[in-house]
């Protein structure tokens, strides 16, 4: 785990997400969003990386990448992506992550979700900057697929506002949106 400053922890959701149609899923780990979103988080400072994946095979997956690209090859090739990609915990669930943020900061972490729709209890990055500013413990959560399912969304005590243009369309991809919102609030 990270040692960073920054006190943001960032958790990629694959289960339970939703689909199109509101049913709840379990969506796979792409190599994509592993690789970008730690060099997203690395690049703005977030102190861990968590994927959260009950699934075996993913589990499976998502460790033979990050061995090749921390200790194997890619690792001396790309020493740049070694160093994002330390950042990346894989854990079973939100509850797992829970645990292991609140015993290394020794408080349990304020939880913000993220969403397309506005959604109760949303904050604007602003507010969210302040929290960030006053040292209290935050961790951000990106869900897959069409987004978190509505139980990890009651968990949440605040959520951000939604990433979006005046076009009417939002449907980003998610290391689009976790990109955008790092910027939002850690660069300023």
């Amino acid at each position: 785990m990270s040692t960073g400053q920054s006190g943001v922890d960032i958790v990629l959701i694959h289960h339970p997400v939703v689909n199109k149609i509101g049913e709840i899923i379990g969506s796979a780990v792409t190599n994509l969003d592993l690789h970008d979103i730690a060099r997203a988080a690395k690049t703005y400072g977030v102190d861990n990386y968590y994927i959260v994946t009950p699934y075996e095979d993913q589990h499976k997956l998502v460790t033979e990448i990050l061995e090749h690209w921390k200790t194997g090859h890619g690792a001396t090739y790309n020493p740049a992506r070694k160093e994002a990609l330390e950042l990346v915990t894989l854990a079973k669930s939100l509850e797992e992550v829970l645990e292991l943020v609140t015993t290394r900061r020794g408080a349990q972490p304020l939880l913000f979700t993220t969403s397309a729709k506005e959604q109760d209890k949303t904050l604007t990055y602003k507010e969210a900057r302040e929290k960030i500013r006053a040292s209290v413990p935050m961790l951000l959560l990106f869900g897959t697929a069409h987004g978190l399912a509505p139980e990890v969304m009651e968990m949440a005590d605040y959520s951000l506002m939604p990433v979006g243009a005046k076009t009417g369309y939002n449907h980003l991809s998610v290391r689009s949106a976790v990109s955008i919102i790092l910027d939002r609030l850690l660069s300023v």
